[in-house]
């Protein structure tokens, strides 16, 4: 399937010589003299490293179907993390070099967003922030009340953020997953 560079949207996937690129900004440019251009950058699907490319303005290009499923985290088996899809119940192993930073945020249990080409997975999208439970952390000083300071905490995944001073061993908070920063406590 092809898709013409007057037609490119942000996210869309391109396949470009075998190698997939996501969209992340594009512009068309008509200059005085000559042809029209799109000037876009693009990430490589595979390696995360983002190339800026020109296509001429009405070029015929290769575009990818990228199909996204909401599935479950179930289990780490070895250098593969295994999801289970919530419609077909069927179980997908993806690769650990797909799931980078994303296994820092993933309780049992929790959903992410699989981005999968011809039956292989390519992307796993994680919510903006995520719930976790701190398994380790030292206990606040009574009567510290200092404004912006932290103390850092392990979450039951076994990353560690950065938590105020108040924020207690087996407590619940929310972790930004982009940048794992932490966002609040969360009651209950």
């Amino acid at each position: 399937m092809s898709v013409s560079t007057n037609d490119l949207k942000n996210g869309m996937t391109l396949d470009l010589d075998g190698t997939l690129f996501q969209v992340i900004e594009f512009q068309h440019v008509k200059p005085g003299k000559g042809g029209a251009f799109v000037r876009t950058k693009l990430r490589n699907v595979k390696s995360g490293a983002v190339i800026e490319r020109t296509f001429n303005a009405g070029v015929k290009i290769g575009m990818a179907i990228v199909e996204r499923r909401s599935m479950q985290y179930l289990y780490s088996d070895g250098t593969d993390t295994v999801f289970m899809d919530l419609d077909t119940y069927e179980q997908v192993h993806v690769p650990s070099e797909v799931m980078g930073d994303a296994t820092k945020y993933l309780a049992e249990g929790a959903e992410a967003q699989i981005s999968m080409h011809e039956g292989v997975s390519i992307a796993v999208e994680l919510p903006a922030s995520v719930v976790l439970s701190i398994t380790q952390t030292d206990p606040g000083a009574k009567g510290d009340t200092r404004t912006g300071a932290s103390k850092p905490a392990t979450l039951e995944t076994g990353v560690v953020v950065n938590v105020p001073l108040f924020v207690e061993e087996g407590e619940k908070v929310k972790v930004d997953t982009r940048s794992g920063e932490y966002i609040e406590r969360v009651k209950g």
